[in-house]
């Protein structure tokens, strides 16, 4: 079944698709709430989880995990990193971090499709190109939030060496997994 799943075959249950997809949005929460001190502000691991699912699930199952996290938040579960301190339901989702989350979706799509079963080139510049939608998606959110001219200073400069860090894990582990022979999906190391 896992090997089934890495390779993102549609032939596979839907209950086994369902079980991932409960399991991805629990890994997202854990990513959500493990807060890594950093300065200006702590720093989470949702990008490290948004890239991995995306590079080794691809686009459909990534896609479904962080539509299911959104939807839990949506509804108020307490998913969200801060939540439910800082609020929960779709009053956080449309605050400060709403453009970072419709852009985490919009790259787990994008990641999935460009880097899934790819060489380790286009797993890299996957990730960057997630790293650019999560970022022109979270700043254009973040502008209503905070003066323009502080928008890069607050949204971008303190979390994108992070960020690099976090993508270059999520190739490691594919390449990991694609080393120990777990899927023949075509990926290369």
């Amino acid at each position: 079944m896992l090997t089934d799943l890495l390779k993102d075959k549609p032939a596979i249950r839907p209950i086994e698709k369902a079980a991932v997809v409960v399991i991805g949005v629990g890994l997202m929460t854990l990513a959500a709430k493990v807060q890594i001190p950093f300065w200006p502000v702590p720093m989470t691991l949702h990008t490290l989880a948004v890239m991995s699912f995306a590079l080794i699930l691809g686009p459909r199952l990534s896609t479904a995990i962080f539509a299911a996290y959104l939807a839990a938040g949506a509804t108020g579960m307490p998913v969200f990193s801060g939540s439910p301190e800082r609020g929960v339901g779709l009053a956080y989702m449309m605050g400060p971090t709403g453009g970072y989350l419709l852009g985490y979706f919009i790259a787990a799509c994008l990641v999935g499709v460009l880097g899934h079963g790819k060489p380790l080139l286009q797993r890299c510049m996957a990730c960057l190109a997630g790293l650019i939608v999560i970022y022109g998606a979270g700043l254009l959110g973040l502008w209503a939030f905070v003066p323009s001219e502080k928008l890069l200073a607050a949204g971008l400069a303190p979390f994108l060496v992070g960020d690099l860090v976090k993508c270059a894990l999520a190739v490691m582990i594919t390449t990991l997994i694609a080393k120990s022979g777990q899927t023949s999906s075509g990926m290369q190391a």
